[in-house]
């Protein structure tokens, strides 16, 4: 039998949705009535249909199991270690401390500036900080992690005072362990966990919660010319092994999110996918995490309306996520997008 796929499909939003979820005609999106569904796109690696939550229970056989399983993951409420899942979509605020990030590299790393822009971004409405210190953009190398934690440190051991959720954006097992000292609360690696040996090792010991990231290839050399046999699929299965393999070696909690990595070894085609599919990773069963602010896709899409900040077609893929259920958006303009977000849902939901 072909393994088989679950993507949630054809969501309603506020009076709408709770309504039908109270008639039982649309199923509540992570236990929150205010967003749900009433299809599912089942899909396999040689075909896909549409079923609504009706035509399931005429299913038989192993695939109704299958489908039951997911909807149970994806229907079920979502918790991150002190980190607030009900009042949803939680920004990410980006604090790049690094001269040469793509967008807004040498910005915040003198000075006093990375503390102010924290506050702002705080006061703007994120409910995460993702403080970095190494650029990890396309074509990008290495640092050494002395000079990683040199650009951190007087900035985060500053913003630990805001009592606020701290994510740490590093591939070095040894930052990460100064970061926990810190008081962070989340590791977020973009190399998927796999970039240092001593990883998985921190996160079992201190069992701290994690973003699972998926990138193809790494910084240096992810956009030379990326494969993939079916890129929404393949991640998925990225996605599951992992996760089995965290489990298999005594990673047992669940304050794990799942970002599929915008722009990480991926082409504007795989990008589109990604984005118009995402809502498929909602059955795995853990919080999805999109971050597409500023970056090269929205460029290639816009063409000669490409602005600097991008902001443009930030606001418009982070409400197009809103709209498959997407429960955190990494965003550098977080006064920006969260205005969007809130004419958006006095308007939909």
């Amino acid at each position: 039998m072909p393994k088989y796929y679950t993507r949630a499909c054809n969501f309603y939003f506020g009076q709408a949705s709770q309504e039908k979820v109270k008639k039982k005609n649309s199923l509540a999106l992570y236990g929150d009535s205010s967003i749900s569904f009433d299809m599912i796109e089942l899909i396999t690696r040689k075909s896909s249909r549409k079923l609504s939550i009706f035509e399931i229970k005429k299913i038989k056989g192993k695939i109704k199991n299958k489908i039951f399983s997911d909807l149970k993951k994806i229907s079920k409420k979502k918790k991150i270690k002190n980190l607030n899942l009900k009042k949803l979509p939680i920004l990410m605020g980006v604090l790049n401390l690094t001269p040469d990030s793509f967008s807004d590299g040498g910005k915040y790393i003198k000075n006093k500036n990375g503390l102010l822009h924290a506050k702002k971004l705080i006061n703007d409405g994120c409910s995460i900080l993702d403080v970095g210190g190494e650029s990890t953009r396309p074509g990008s190398k290495e640092i050494s992690s002395s000079e990683e934690w040199k650009r951190l440190h007087p900035t985060l051991s500053k913003i630990k005072k805001f009592k606020k959720f701290i994510s740490l954006d590093t591939r070095k097992s040894d930052i990460m362990e100064k970061g926990i000292k810190n008081k962070i609360n989340l590791i977020n690696d973009i190399s998927g966990l796999e970039h240092d040996v001593k990883t998985l090792e921190l996160l079992k010991k201190t069992k701290i919660p994690f973003v699972i990231h998926h990138i193809q290839g790494n910084p240096a050399t992810m956009q030379k010319n990326p494969k993939y046999k079916n890129v929404i699929l393949d991640i998925y299965d990225f996605f599951e092994n992992k996760i089995k393999y965290l489990r298999s070696i005594g990673i047992k909690h669940n304050n794990i999110i799942l970002d599929p990595g915008i722009g990480f070894g991926k082409n504007l085609k795989h990008n589109i996918t990604l984005l118009r599919k995402i809502s498929i990773f909602h059955s795995l069963g853990f919080p999805v995490m999109l971050g597409t602010s500023r970056k090269r896709f929205i460029k290639d899409l816009s063409g000669e309306n490409d602005s600097k900040e991008r902001l443009g077609g930030t606001i418009a893929s982070n409400l197009f996520a809103i709209m498959q259920g997407v429960q955190i958006l990494r965003v550098h303009d977080v006064n920006e997008v969260n205005q969007s977000i809130k004419v958006f849902k006095s308007l939909k939901f």
